[in-house]
């Protein structure tokens, strides 16, 4: 892939090693959820896999190579920009968000993990400043702040908040939780 001024997710195509840890833990077919998705690493990952993907992000540019795929979905939407939840009351087999935090939405991402399915989360925590961008604290996760939100309706079944020196060094908090 290459880096182009119109898609700025193109440069970002491995997925991450949290994802690839966890991907197995959806149950198998189940229509998954690759939220924020950027050009798709994960959504792509999920499809390898057999599973139906809904992309969503702001900027679906990365994905036009998938306008043809029956089993993705591609939803344009500003999820910071006060338009409603854009996929109803839909649960997914796994909901995937990384490197992304917008913490009104924590609850909607939560309950949008189907009975039996899987929520792997991973982004920016506080330390993060001390490496780059994202510096705001807005976009940083506090400490077991992922565990706190999902605790009263998921199971964890793994947690990880520290530093990290790949893909670059940066602090990130990760959690695996599925509903039973």
């Amino acid at each position: 892939m290459t880096t182009s001024v119109t898609n700025p997710h193109a440069a970002v195509s491995t997925p991450s090693a949290w994802v690839q840890k966890y991907a197995s833990k959806a149950p198998q077919g189940s229509p998954v959820l690759d939220l924020a998705c950027g050009g798709g690493r994960h959504g792509r990952l999920f499809r390898t896999l057999g599973h139906p993907v809904t992309f969503v992000d702001i900027d679906v540019s990365g994905l036009q190579d998938l306008e043809e795929d029956p089993d993705a979905t591609i939803v344009r939407a500003d999820l910071e920009g006060g338009e409603a939840w854009p996929l109803g009351g839909a649960s997914f087999g796994a909901v995937v968000v990384t490197n992304y935090l917008w913490r009104s939405l924590l609850p909607l991402i939560v309950a949008a993990v189907a009975p039996g399915g899987i929520l792997i989360y991973e982004t920016f925590a506080v330390g993060n400043e001390k490496y780059g961008k994202p510096d705001n604290p807005d976009f940083l996760l506090h400490p077991n702040e992922l565990a706190h939100a999902v605790i009263d309706d998921l199971e964890i079944v793994a947690f990880q908040h520290g530093y990290r020196d790949e893909p670059k060094p940066s602090v990130v908090q990760a959690v695996a939780a599925v509903r039973a």
